[in-house]
């Protein structure tokens, strides 16, 4: 299997001194969902930013490798983030310019703005203003501004925060029908456990587990010394 992303001994402090991801070590499959998964503060979001080099501003030191490269060009290209605040990703006037936005700087055409909105469901929306949509409906631009780009690995911040249970649900079946290399940060261990055939836990900057997600989710004595419980559809399912 080809290494989409490999981490080795990744650590980041903020400048205010606070350590935030002490000697990660993992590595992505191309074509694996995993889940990233940990308490409020556990590093996960700081881990993320340093897969497309949003951090650190020093690039080069070969911790972290998209498909094998370390160059930030080339990263950003592979790596597609969305953000857990929609808000923090929207900035255009208009749906069309913000989805065009990634397209334009990697030279694409601009019909691929039409075919990433039509793929979130979002065809005709183009003139409209994202900061007047619904929540969903934000985080469904966003999407289809990381679509536009055509990455082959998808990093996802909170992707299911603050949606209804239809928005849930039609997040979900849009993520269901994205091929790409999938990293999902979530507090929401349902979609993991549907989803993610692999889970990462993260807790103050360490990973504390990598494994199969039906084993570390159902690991109990894990999953409580690290703040989280076990997800509510393997909670109802009895053994055979």
């Amino acid at each position: 299997m080809t290494t989409a992303i490999e981490v080795r001994n990744l650590s980041y402090r903020y400048p205010d001194g606070r350590e935030a991801l002490r000697g990660l070590n993992f590595s992505i499959g191309e074509d694996e969902c995993v889940g990233l998964i940990g308490p409020n503060g556990a590093g996960k979001s700081t881990l993320l930013l340093h897969l497309n080099g949003i951090l650190p501003e020093v690039p080069g030191d070969g911790a972290v490798r998209v498909f094998g490269q370390t160059d930030l060009a080339g990263m950003r290209r592979d790596v597609g983030l969305l953000f857990q605040d929609p808000d923090d990703q929207l900035f255009c006037p208009t749906v069309f310019e913000d989805v065009a936005f990634g397209p334009q700087q990697l030279g694409l055409p601009e019909t691929i703005v039409t075919e990433a909105l039509t793929r979130v469901g979002l065809s005709g929306f183009e003139k409209r203003s994202p900061h007047h949509l619904s929540h969903g409906e934000k985080r469904r631009v966003c999407l289809a501004g990381v679509l536009a780009c055509q990455p082959r690995i998808l990093v996802l911040d909170e992707p299911t925060s603050g949606l209804d249970p239809r928005g849930r649900r039609e997040f979900k079946t849009l993520l269901r029908q994205i091929r790409a290399t999938k990293l999902i940060a979530t507090h929401d261990l349902d979609l993991v456990a549907e989803f993610c055939s692999r889970v990462l836990v993260l807790d103050r900057g360490e990973m504390v587990a990598d494994g199969l997600s039906g084993e570390v989710l159902n690991d109990m004595p894990l999953m409580l010394a690290h703040g989280l419980e076990r997800p509510h559809t393997l909670q109802h399912r009895h053994p055979h």
